[in-house]
């Protein structure tokens, strides 16, 4: 027989570490961000931070958080001021002399007189007045009364700033209480000066400490380091707090201290024990002050509780800020973060820590060679992706293009098949279709007839016969950094090799760059290309790299494309210094020039894409393409990508 099911159930939060059943994080467009950002020339550390500090659309960045954090402060110091207990004691003394002052009134002895006189003789300092009441015998019964929540209100206030939660606990206090009291502060000075003088049994003194006061400490320590780290945190909170006060409220709160709860033991012990707590933390902010400018007046509790909170939010902005070295989000101390900005801050806080956790599980970024840190493959995947994706929907939109988004058609099949899209000519993969209707159906789990729907038709993928060589040359010159021109550069040449190496794998491409010098480079090393202010723009040297490219496969289509913003204006000498001159001198053109005629014997197809509208770069592009039976293109920037792999298709084909 089976045991019966708990009658009780409960439902919440997974709290044993991360939830087993939350879905993984999704780090595409995070890593798209990152990817915009070092593409546009920052590292990636530093484009991971700046994710961090922007956020996500769903997620409040670190920026914000902060914000969110001085705004508490500023909130904090703005609305409250720190006379809240002297403002409370002067009007109960003012209730208790004026009800006393209405009993006398009606008596006519020499002793009412002498008592209205002994009233009238008051200093008018609240401290001074309330210390001369100390002995009085009051004839109204509201006076008395009032008197005594005097003393019981400086006793909780003295004893909840040093001890949170005292006053709730001592909303009636009686002489047994008080008695206690000052038993546990008695027996906590004496342990924390047998700690400061090292004795041996301190574990043992400590525990027998908690178990007779474990209640006036409801943070429950573990050892005596935990109670002075709390102890000290709260006393040095309220010596802000008094920092923070003018001289003359100082002065009125140490003199009306010696009434507390009528006894003048608990305000020499209570400071005892900070000149103890001074002596073992002495790195607590015990001398600093906060200026408070608002009209709610806070009391000693309640202050020692607001110069708490912004020493929290102080710890805060520093956490958030990640500026120390060897700064994670894990540092973020979260309970805090809630307890000063809610459980939705606690929520984006945990976010980021575990997309920056991610990033880098996921492998994300690698180390390259001189230590620095790079995107690695999977993250240029990815970039790749979405650069063509956005190709894609460019050479779409073009009206009787749709054709060149089906690249490969009436080719040789691959051996892979995919998804029908719509504008695909490939041929279909009848077995997977009809695979996929039969599994379609029979989840469906209807019993009737074997239907085709769209979603079920798969295509064969499918290449060209023939294979190309391509060199694809972009400029980096300062020009295209200072015209905004660096970034679509860089994602069309994400693009094209994302295509390249998905679509058309046997086709060989060369990117290279060319600024005063050009150079051959892997894509990590163009996306991670930084601009830098140089003199030159050599297409000379571009284009001998691009002919021995095409020089080493022989029997490949030979494509070069080049993407630049200015007219040649350096070539490289035998010698292999490249020469400068501006406007350009007759030898770069003609170096220059000599080499697109080699490329032209060599069958390339030049294509020049100008960026710009300079009249003699139209010129001299033109020439070019002229002399190697190409042609020359002006796309917008947001069209660049869909040209360059529009004619290579073009060439493709």
């Amino acid at each position: 027989m089976s045991s019966p099911l708990p009658e009780n159930y409960a439902y919440g939060p997974y709290h044993d570490g991360p939830d087993p059943l939350a879905p993984p994080t999704d780090l595409r467009d995070a890593m798209d961000e990152i990817g915009r950002d070092v593409m546009a020339g920052s590292s990636p550390r530093s484009a991971l931070e700046e994710l961090l500090r922007r956020g996500t659309p769903r997620t409040a960045g670190l920026d914000e958080l902060t914000r969110r954090v001085w705004e508490r402060r500023a909130e904090i110091q703005r609305r409250h001021r720190l006379d809240g207990t002297l403002q409370e004691v002067r009007r109960l003394l003012d209730e208790a002399l004026d009800a006393e002052r209405r009993a006398l009134l009606p008596d006519p002895s020499d002793d009412a007189r002498f008592r209205e006189a002994q009233l009238d003789a008051l200093p008018p300092g609240t401290a001074a007045a309330v210390s001369e009441l100390a002995d009085y015998d009051w004839t109204s019964e509201t006076g008395r009364e009032n008197y005594e929540r005097i003393r019981e209100l400086l006793g909780r206030e003295l004893l909840d700033s040093r001890f949170q939660g005292m006053k709730e606990a001592l909303q009636s206090t009686t002489p047994e209480d008080v008695e206690r009291v000052n038993q546990m502060l008695s027996d906590l000075n004496a342990l924390l000066a047998a700690h400061a003088q090292g004795y041996e049994d301190i574990d043992e003194r400590f525990a027998e400490f908690m178990r007779r006061h474990g209640k006036f400490f409801p943070e429950n320590p573990r050892d005596i380091e935990e109670l002075i780290d709390v102890l000290a945190a709260r006393a040095a909170a309220a010596q802000r707090m008094l920092n923070s006060m003018t001289p003359e409220q100082r002065a009125e709160l140490a003199q009306l201290s010696q009434q507390a709860f009528g006894d003048p033991r608990v305000a020499q012990q209570l400071s005892t024990l900070d000149e103890q707590l001074r002596g073992l933390r002495p790195g607590e902010d015990w001398t600093s002050s906060r200026r408070f400018r608002g009209g709610d007046p806070l009391g000693l509790a309640e202050g020692a509780q607001a110069m708490t909170d912004l020493a929290e939010l102080d710890a805060l902005a520093e956490q958030l800020s990640q500026g120390y070295p060897g700064a994670r989000l894990e540092d973020i101390d979260l309970e805090a973060l809630e307890r000063q900005l809610g459980p939705d801050a606690g929520v984006d806080a945990r976010r980021l820590a575990e997309l920056e956790r991610e990033l880098r599980r996921q492998g994300v970024f690698e180390r390259a060679p001189d230590g620095s840190l790079r995107l690695s493959p999977k993250a240029l995947r990815r970039l790749g992706e979405t650069a063509l994706a956005d190709v894609v929907r460019s050479l779409r939109g073009r009206t009787g293009d749709r054709d060149t988004t089906s690249a490969g058609a009436a080719g040789e099949p691959t051996g892979s098949t995919r998804a029908w899209q719509f504008g695909d000519t490939q041929p279909w993969a009848v077995s997977r279709t009809v695979r996929n209707a039969v599994l379609r159906t029979a989840a469906r789990r209807s019993g009737g007839a074997v239907t085709l729907d769209v979603s079920d038709v798969e295509v064969v993928e499918t290449e060209h016969r023939s294979r190309a060589a391509v060199a694809l040359c972009v400029d980096t010159s300062w020009s295209m950094v200072q015209e905004g021109r660096w970034l679509p550069m860089k994602r069309t040449a994400l693009a094209l090799h994302q295509l390249i190496s998905t679509r058309f794998r046997n086709d060989a491409l060369q990117l290279i760059t060319f600024g005063r010098y050009a150079e051959a480079v892997e894509l990590s090393e163009l996306v991670g290309l930084e601009g830098a202010w140089e003199q030159g723009t050599n297409a000379h040297h571009a284009l001998l790299l691009a002919g021995r490219h095409l020089r080493r496969h022989p029997d490949a289509q030979p494509v070069v494309l080049m993407v630049t913003d200015g007219e040649p204006t350096a070539h490289l000498e035998p010698d292999g210094v490249a020469e400068f001159d501006y406007p350009p001198s007759p030898r770069t053109l003609y170096k220059t020039l000599s080499e697109v005629d080699r490329l032209a014997k060599l069958g390339a197809a030049l294509s020049v894409f100008r960026l710009g509208d300079d009249p003699r770069l139209a010129a001299f592009v033109d020439l070019l393409a002229r002399r190697a039976g190409g042609r020359v293109l002006a796309p917008d920037l947001d069209g660049l990508g869909a040209a360059v792999v529009g004619d290579y298709l073009r060439h493709r084909r």
